[in-house]
């Protein structure tokens, strides 16, 4: 193999490894600031664009509909909530806890020409959050 090809292999590897971890470090609890109502994680999202705007798939598993704060900012979308720690019995005792509890804010950042909240849906444990493109004066 040659020299360029290896390295060019090599720099693949490198960028799904660190593309790994940052997808990682979203799935699992952090420190996100001060108080008793600090976020302590991020949820994953997915962002797809159109020709009609901006559609924003969250997983939200285990969140109540009724608590989820979306706000359109100058630009940005933040989504706020509380996923509540469950056990399904008083007397369990707790052996894993995988999916992330607690408060979580995620605000992606958005660019280009301004846009406007046209819908949203919770579904199946996901928020889709639609935007369309503001229309122009």
């Amino acid at each position: 193999m040659s020299g360029e090809r290896h390295y060019g292999w090599m720099w693949v590897e490198a960028l799904e490894v660190l593309d790994r971890a940052e997808r990682l470090q979203r799935q699992f609890a952090r420190y996100l600031g001060p108080g008793g109502g600090a976020a302590v994680w991020e949820p994953p999202v997915d962002v797809l664009e159109s020709a009609e705007g901006v559609v924003l798939l969250f997983a939200l598993p285990g969140v109540a509909p009724e608590e989820i704060d979306v706000r359109l900012e100058p630009g940005a979308l933040t989504v706020s909530a509380e996923r509540r720690l469950k056990l399904g019995h008083p007397d369990a005792v707790i052996r894993r806890l995988e999916i992330p509890h607690g408060r979580f804010i995620r605000r992606v950042a958005l660019t280009g020409v301004p846009l406007t909240v046209s819908a949203t849906r919770y579904e199946r444990g996901c928020l889709e959050v639609h935007l369309q493109r503001a229309m122009e004066k």
